[in-house]
This record gives C-alpha cells, sequence and structure tokens, in this order.
C-alpha cells in the first residue's frame, strides 16, 4: 500500500476530500478520473502505463485486505465456515 510520507498526506487527503464533495461515485465516476489522470498525466509509455495499472492493483489489494477480510472473518464468525 502506498503509505506516504506524513508530510504529503495533508495535499492527498484535501484531494480525496474534494472528490467527496464533487459527488465521485464508484460507478463510473471514479474509473472515469482515473482513465483521465493516466491518459493526461502519466507519461506515455508501456512501463509507466503498467507501474499505473500496478498502483492501481496494488490499492484494490488493500482495500481487501484492510476492508473486506475482516468483514469476511466476521461472518465467518457469526454464520460457521463452510
Amino acid at each position: 500500500m502506498p503509505y506516504i510520507k506524513e508530510g504529503k498526506r495533508l495535499a492527498m487527503d484535501q484531494v480525496v476530500r474534494a472528490m467527496f464533495d464533487a459527488g465521485v461515485e464508484e460507478n463510473g465516476d471514479l474509473n472515469y478520473i482515473l482513465y483521465k489522470f493516466a491518459k493526461y498525466h502519466v507519461e506515455a509509455g508501456y512501463g509507466n502505463y503498467k507501474n499505473f495499472l500496478g498502483e492501481l492493483n496494488e490499492a484494490a489489494e488493500e482495500i481487501r485486505r484492510r476492508l473486506l477480510v475482516p468483514y469476511e472473518d466476521e461472518k465467518i464468525t457469526e454464520n460457521g465456515d463452510i
């Protein structure tokens, strides 16, 4: 996960807050934003696009690990394992 230095977090958190305030949703809006970011701000080239996709994949894995797994574990405890 991109654990960034403390000094940079405030600026990044402001971007996240601005996205929330703008009504960005996960149903297409986020996809649009990430595509446009890649198109206009990731330097063209296979390696750069590959690295950008790697960042997206790692973010997805961190969401899975820190948000979904605890929920799944809770449900296993509640309902029993399969």
